[in-house]
């Protein structure tokens, strides 16, 4: 009995439910403008790779297209290189290397071996392989993670999110 003269939420019902990311970003991802994916995802990958970039390493995607298609967050990146740079079109790539948001951290992070990921097919090359195995290798051949500077804190933290999940 309660002797207050009103009702008193129980606190199991006024607090939040845990966050879900794949349902939060399934969620707001069709919501957020192309512009602002593109510039964010852009400014990101560019300052990450501003070395390989001007030495080069990335001609091989100069007019080709792959995607980085992320299935269990219903998310599609496709990129390209333009003038040294990379960019995220609208178009599906030639290449597409396919795998949950679980497999693409840990190839980032490099927290697993990028062989093992395929040979395990837990990230799949579809369409023009060659072009998917040259950017593998590619981003393989790196000496460190891609978990350096603000691409490296958004990994990390993911990271951590996924420990917990």
């Amino acid at each position: 009995m309660s002797l207050l003269p009103f009702a008193v939420p129980r606190p199991s019902a006024v607090l939040p439910l845990p966050i879900n990311l794949e349902h939060l970003i399934r969620l707001l991802d069709p919501k957020v403008p192309f512009i602002i994916k593109q510039r964010v995802v852009e400014s990101l990958l560019n300052h990450t790779f501003a070395e390989p970039l001007q030495e080069g390493e990335f001609d091989v995607l100069e007019g080709r297209r792959i995607t980085l298609a992320i299935a269990d967050l219903g998310i599609a990146l496709s990129l390209t290189l333009e003038a040294q740079r990379l960019v995220v079109c609208r178009e599906l790539g030639e290449a597409i290397i396919r795998g949950g948001w679980r497999e693409f951290l840990c190839l980032a992070t490099r927290r697993e071996d990028p062989d093992s990921l395929f040979f395990q097919r837990r990230l799949v090359i579809e369409g023009d392989t060659e072009l998917g195995l040259t950017l593998k290798n590619l981003l393989d051949g790196r000496e460190e993670s891609f978990a350096q500077g603000r691409l490296g804190e958004v990994l990390i933290g993911l990271e951590r999110f996924a420990r917990r999940a």
